[in-house]
């Protein structure tokens, strides 16, 4: 089968053929029908030899939607033909997050050489993907595989972000969201389907402020010198109850600290390469809690599912055939993609 593999650090992935998976134990064989292309793929990507624990090669692609093909002898929860979502946060598998499904948060994810699929173990850009296990996948049905690859990671991480600061979203409350690309968009959707809160978006682009107010913003502006105090007004003067950051930079973070009120709520999802300083005293508002989200447990997954087959979330999506994956990371590269790009099967 044809997979874009990583084979070296420094350079680009590469198109090559390689044997198709045979499921073994309790595998599934998925075949691919979509697969999102992240801001992590270039992570990865760029990465300098010895930055990630990763063994090349291995093929990349985290975000996927398809159909079981095969079943390992040993594999259950899930039959040939079912449409599919994969969880991509692989952990040990035997550790207690793991068992409970918060892989995501392993307690031995600092000593695996893998952080998931297309992370370090063969992903999804490819025409098949080996799962480890059926409780890797969710179903699907219902769901086009370009609305559902992304949900994988763009809808689960910023569901999981706003399930940690719901709380503090109710009746009058704001939210301010910084960056809406892939994760940004369907955050504002996540907070207008599952809280009472006021949604400010923030961003450099005017088409992803457009975006912004087709994902439901109350209110969108450009990132600029002024930008903090339009949205403290925006929010009534006190400043934002919570503020998700999906940039991650210096300069968008000092603009979450200058936006949010006292004891509120920051999720970092980004990694911009910013950096917050923690000085008491100092600038950062007192009482604020910090948050560093990363993807989710596989039960907020299907509830991301669930939100989407109810059609509160809907992914604005660019079509790339597999073959095209290049013009697709270098569109991504330049900030050129609206929303996500999802990359099918020629």
């Amino acid at each position: 089968m044809r997979a874009l593999r990583l084979t070296a650090w420094g350079d680009p992935p590469a198109p090559v053929d390689i044997e198709r998976p045979v499921p073994l134990r309790a595998q599934v064989l998925v075949r691919v029908e979509a697969t999102g292309l992240c801001h992590s793929d270039l992570h990865v990507i760029d990465a300098a030899p010895g930055v990630l624990p990763y063994q090349l090669p291995f093929t990349l692609g985290h975000e996927v939607a398809g159909r079981v093909a095969a079943l390992g002898p040993d594999a259950n929860g899930v039959e040939v033909g079912e449409r599919v979502v994969l969880y991509g946060p692989w952990g040990c598998g035997s550790c207690g997050r793991c068992a409970e499904g918060w892989d995501n948060y392993c307690d031995r994810r600092a000593t695996l050489p893998w952080h998931g699929a297309g992370l370090g173990r063969d992903g999804g850009m490819a025409e098949y993907v080996l799962v480890p296990s059926a409780r890797h996948l969710v179903p699907a049905d219902g769901l086009a595989a370009e609305q559902a690859a992304p949900l994988s990671d763009a809808g689960l991480t910023s569901y999981h972000a706003v399930a940690g600061l719901r709380h503090a979203l109710g009746e009058g409350a704001t939210a301010v969201v910084i960056g809406i690309g892939g994760l940004g968009h369907l955050a504002v959707q996540i907070l207008r389907a599952t809280t009472a809160c006021r949604v400010l978006a923030v961003d450099v682009r005017d088409d992803a402020l457009a975006l912004a107010d087709r994902s439901g913003a109350d209110f969108g502006t450009l990132m600029r010198a002024d930008t903090a105090q339009v949205l403290r007004a925006r929010g009534g003067d006190v400043g934002a109850d919570a503020v998700l950051d999906f940039v991650g930079t210096a300069e968008t973070l000092d603009l979450a600290v200058g936006v949010l009120r006292p004891g509120g709520e920051l999720a970092v999802v980004g990694s911009g390469g910013g950096r917050l300083t923690v000085a008491k005293p100092g600038v950062l508002p007192p009482g604020f809690r910090l948050s560093l989200p990363f993807w989710g447990p596989r039960h907020q997954l299907a509830e991301v599912v669930e939100l989407a087959c109810a059609g509160a979330l809907h992914v604005e999506t660019e079509r790339f055939p597999m073959s095209a994956a290049a013009e697709a990371i270098d569109r991504l590269r330049h900030g050129r993609v609206r929303g996500r790009a999802v990359l099918v099967p020629d």
